[in-house]
């Protein structure tokens, strides 16, 4: 394959079904690649003492895939040398030990794709409209990210 064939691509997935890691670290995999770094943020059963019984999310759909297309641009700026980026994040529920979201990045060397995910989910969970409900045994509570820019502008 000529590397011209192997343009670089972003897979960008909002979904109520169960996320695969196999199939979204899949997606970024490059013969001219020797990186494929992956985060995975998972339902923990706990926050600040009390039980979680699971996670919902909610989504301004349209809003939050622009703003991950905008991360990916950005990502590309940074690190030129990435090939593909995919990130794929769950809506509905997610009960515990599950993903809420994927993000697999792929680069010749490690430390581009290991910086490049980590931004990632930095700014997502700063800038993309995707709501967090914890369910807890008795209660709930809509979870406000403390890096989220609109949140923090209000104070």
């Amino acid at each position: 394959m000529d590397e011209s064939e192997d343009v670089p691509k972003d897979f960008i997935k909002l979904r109520s079904e169960k996320l695969s890691v196999d199939e979204v670290s899949e997606l970024v995999v490059s013969p001219y690649c020797g990186a494929v770094s992956v985060f995975i943020g998972t339902t923990r059963n706990n926050f600040e003492g009390k039980k979680v019984i699971h996670l919902e999310y909610e989504a301004y759909t349209s809003m939050a895939e622009s703003e991950i297309k905008k991360i990916c641009r950005d990502v590309r700026q940074k690190w030129p040398s990435i090939k593909h980026i995919a990130v794929h994040h769950r809506l509905g529920v997610v009960p515990i030990t599950e993903a809420s979201v994927i993000i697999a990045v792929s680069s010749p060397h490690r430390a581009e794709s290991l910086e490049a995910v980590m931004y990632c989910i930095n700014i997502l969970k700063a800038s993309v409209p995707i709501w967090k409900k914890e369910i807890y045994e008795d209660e709930y509570s809509w979870k406000e990210n403390k890096e989220c820019f609109w949140a923090n502008s209000e104070k």
